[in-house]
C-alpha cells in the first residue's frame, strides 16, 4: 500500500551525492571491488585532542539539553573565530549553532523565504540549495557558470538574475562542486550589485574555507563588502576542516533579529545541536590549528594529482580548484565519443566497467560534468584515475 505524501516532498529528490554513496556501499556489500569517490568526507580521524573534549563531556555528564542556539562556550570560541579569521564582530545573539551546515541553511530558508520569493543560487552548486529553497516553498535561480570564466559568476550575471521576488541570494566559496573561491575584486564587484538591492538577504556559504591553496588570503562576502554586514548570515562549520563529518556541528553569524527566526525554526525541528559535539568544537574552533595545516597540504597534494591525472585523459578537462577537496571535471567530449546520452550515463559506465564512483555533474547544475572527492588516500586515488584512463583510454581513442 503507498501512501500520498505532501507535495512539498514530490518538488524535490533525494541528495545525489548520498545516493551515490549508498550504491557503492551496496556493491562493495555484494563483493564488487569498486572505489567510491562520491562522498566528500575526509578519511582523516578526528584529531586526538578534539576527540578527547568529546569523551571529557560524556565522562563529566555533559549529556543533557542545551540552550537551542547553542552553549555561550562555544558561541564565544565562534565569535572569537569570526574576529581571528574574517574580521567580522559578533554578539552572542547573533550566533545560532546547529546540527551541521546543511541544517544552519535550511534554517536560513525556512526563516525567509515565502511562497513565490526567490532565490538565486550560481551554478555550479551544491546539490542541496535549490531543494531546501523548494521545499521553503520558494523558486530557485540559477545562473551558470561554465569553465570558460572559472565556475564563478560575475557581476553581470548576478544583476541578471535578480527579480522583484528575488528574496535571498546564496553563495559558495570555495564552492563544492568546483573548487572555485572568488577574490576580494569579484566578491567586490558582486557586492555592488547586491548593495542596489537593499530587501535581499545574503547567506554565504564558507564550510571550505580551511581548505584553500590560493596565495591571496582567504576573504568572506561580509568582510570583502561590510555595506551588506547588516545582511548577511555567514555560515561555516567544523565538519571539513577538522574532519568532524559525523559530529554534525555547523554555526553563523548574523543580523540578530534573523538569526533569532532561524533559532525558532531550529527549535521546532531539531532543537539544540549535540551537548556532546559543542563542547568537542569549542576544543577545534580554541585549539591547535596545526591539524588543519597538515589536512590540508594533504589535500593539496592529492588535488594536484588528480588534476594532473584527469587532464591526460582523453576527452576529459579538469581546472584545479582553489579550495575543497573535489574536482570537476568536463567530461562533455568523453561522453560524444563514447555516446552517452547524459553524464549519469557516463557515470554509470565508470561504475560498472571501471569499479569507480562519481557523482553526474547535472545534480551539480552543471550538465557534462563529473564531480570527483578526493577526501581519500593517495593509492585510493592512483587505483582510481588509472581505472578510468585505462577504460577512457581504449574507448574513447577507439
Amino acid at each position: 500500500m503507498t501512501f500520498p505524501v505532501a507535495r512539498r516532498v514530490q518538488r524535490v529528490k533525494p541528495s545525489p551525492t548520498l545516493a551515490v554513496t549508498a550504491r557503492a556501499a551496496r556493491l562493495k556489500a555484494q563483493g564488487k571491488d569498486v572505489i567510491g569517490l562520491g562522498a566528500g568526507e575526509p578519511d582523516f580521524d578526528t584529531p586526538a585532542h578534539i576527540r578527547e573534549a568529546g569523551i571529557a563531556a560524556i565522562n563529566g555528564g555533559f549529556t543533557r539539553y542545551t540552550n537551542v542556539e547553542g552553549i555561550d562556550e562555544l558561541k564565544d570560541a565562534i565569535i572569537a573565530k569570526f574576529q581571528r579569521d574574517n574580521q567580522l564582530n559578533y554578539e552572542r545573539p547573533q550566533i545560532l549553532v546547529s546540527s551541521g551546515a546543511k541544517q544552519t541553511l535550511y534554517n536560513l530558508c525556512m526563516a525567509v523565504l515565502d511562497p513565490g520569493d526567490e532565490a538565486v543560487i550560481p551554478a555550479p552548486y551544491w546539490v542541496s540549495y535549490p531543494d531546501m529553497v523548494l521545499l521553503a516553498d520558494g523558486l530557485p535561480v540559477m545562473p551558470l557558470a561554465g569553465m570558460a570564466q572559472g565556475y564563478k559568476i560575475t557581476a553581470r550575471q548576478l544583476s541578471a538574475a535578480i527579480t522583484p521576488k528575488t528574496k535571498l541570494v546564496l553563495l559558495n566559496s570555495p564552492c563544492n562542486p568546483t573548487g572555485a573561491a572568488y577574490t576580494r575584486a569579484e566578491l567586490r564587484a558582486l557586492g555592488e550589485v547586491l548593495i542596489e538591492h537593499p530587501r535581499i538577504i545574503i547567506g554565504t556559504d564558507d564550510m571550505y574555507e580551511k581548505i584553500y591553496w590560493e596565495p591571496a588570503p582567504f576573504c568572506s562576502l561580509a568582510q570583502t563588502v561590510p555595506e551588506l554586514y547588516p545582511r548577511t548570515v555567514t555560515i561555516n562549520g567544523v565538519s571539513k576542516a577538522y574532519a568532524m563529518t559525523g559530529w554534525r556541528l555547523g554555526y553563523c553569524g548574523g543580523p540578530k533579529d534573523l538569526i533569532a527566526a532561524m533559532a525558532t525554526i531550529q527549535g521546532q525541528s531539531t532543537s539544540n545541536a549535540s551537548s556532546i559535539s559543542q563542547k568537542a568544537a569549542v576544543a577545534a574552533l580554541n585549539g591547535d590549528q596545526s591539524c588543519v595545516t597538515k589536512m590540508n597540504e594533504a589535500f593539496k597534494a592529492r588535488r594536484d594529482f588528480v588534476v594532473r591525472a584527469l587532464n591526460s585523459i582523453p576527452g576529459v578537462s579538469c581546472l584545479p580548484g582553489a579550495g575543497t577537496f573535489y574536482a570537476f571535471a568536463d567530461v562533455s567530449r568523453a561522453m560524444a565519443a563514447l555516446g552517452c546520452r547524459d553524464d549519469g550515463e557516463f557515470a554509470e559506465l565508470l561504475l560498472n566497467d571501471a569499479g569507480v564512483a562519481v557523482v553526474p555533474g547535472s545534480g551539480f547544475g552543471a550538465p557534462g560534468h563529473v564531480r570527483l572527492s578526493f577526501a581519500c588516500s593517495m593509492t585510493t586515488l592512483e587505483e582510481a584515475l588509472g581505472r578510468m584512463a585505462r577504460l577512457l583510454a581504449e574507448r574513447v581513442a577507439a
